[in-house]
């Protein structure tokens, strides 16, 4: 890649209108049931600051969740969102049993059902297959959908991602029903590697930064797919406004954004979840901070930091209920 910090610096966007994408937690009341208006609530709530949703993602558990349970997801999303508000939902195979691509496209049709962009998960049983066998099953999933998004997600946050072969990520470009990947390498320099090939190749094509560590990748060209931006998706589009319009006051939000981002997304990885479910209760936009049984926990000391974020993020720490918000 080679790239040197002059050339970095040269590679900044500014004034660029950013689309940004929070992948949706899905809440738990207290007694280990899915809170499911306070679910509805903050999809709204996010859609209203003027993100897009994503369900049926990492963030909301999608590894754990049963087939019934995802198809749930579905329709309370849509419900909540109402007729033709898009969101964006994961097709998520790993625990099925059959064809990779005949599976895919059941998880794919129930998402476009709902009137979903589905948004294809890796899998474990395509690992070690050659850049054209997996992107043929890429290209038959996506078959007769109009709009799909690919998902590249390093292993450290699950053991079904893995960081594709260069020559990969260009036959995903040359997919024409793949619009976009989100890519999760936690990797700044290979990450802007891809966005310099999406550029000659496809410059169309978006490119999601996955990086919580490195939200400001949009900087440098990349739109946003997020688990942290559940946890204030309104500050992260506050902060996407302030960069569009050039606006100096787009620097400190991005660091109070990314100080909740380094605390929040430490080792163990997919414990990040706990710290959303606790962060948006003590916010109050869920009832607990309960998570599905089977995610890694946090330490109950981690409420005291997350709180001094909310403070940073000049957010009011306030009990559950809120009144609706619509």
């Amino acid at each position: 890649m080679g790239q040197t910090i002059e050339t970095i610096i040269a590679d900044k966007r500014p004034r660029r209108r950013v689309q940004g994408i929070a992948a949706a937690l899905l809440p738990y009341e207290e007694n280990g049931t899915i809170a499911v208006e306070a679910f509805q609530q903050h999809l709204v709530a996010t859609r209203e600051s003027g993100l897009l949703n994503a369900v049926n993602m990492d963030t909301g558990y999608v590894n754990y969740l049963t087939r019934d349970e995802k198809r749930d997801v579905l329709r309370w999303t849509r419900a909540a969102l109402g007729p033709d508000v898009p969101f964006v939902a994961g097709a998520f195979i790993e625990h099925e049993t059959g064809d990779d691509t005949a599976l895919y496209r059941r998880e794919m049709d129930a998402i476009a059902s709902a009137g979903g962009v589905p948004i294809i998960f890796q899998t474990a049983r395509l690992h070690g297959k050659s850049s054209a066998e997996k992107a043929r099953v890429y290209q038959e999933a996506s078959r007769d959908h109009p709009q799909v998004l690919a998902f590249e997600l390093s292993p450290r946050f699950a053991p079904s991602g893995e960081m594709f072969e260069d020559e990969m990520f260009k036959r995903l470009l040359d997919i024409p029903a793949i619009v976009g990947m989100k890519h999760s390498s936690l990797d700044r320099m290979l990450e802007l590697e891809r966005l310099r090939v999406r550029d000659r190749h496809r410059p169309e094509f978006r490119i999601y930064t996955g990086n919580d560590l490195g939200i400001d990748m949009i900087e440098y060209g990349s739109d946003y797919l997020l688990g942290l931006a559940t946890f204030a998706p309104e500050k992260f589009a506050e902060r996407d406004r302030f960069w569009e319009a050039g606006d100096p006051a787009y620097y400190p939000l991005s660091d109070a954004l990314q100080y909740l981002g380094n605390i929040a997304f430490r080792e163990p990885l997919p414990a990040y979840k706990a710290s959303a479910a606790m962060f948006l209760q003590l916010t109050g936009r869920i009832p607990s901070a309960r998570t599905h049984v089977e995610n890694p926990k946090r330490p109950r000391w981690e409420g005291e930091m997350l709180a001094d974020c909310a403070l940073r993020l000049q957010l009011e720490l306030k009990p559950w209920p809120r009144p609706p918000y619509r």
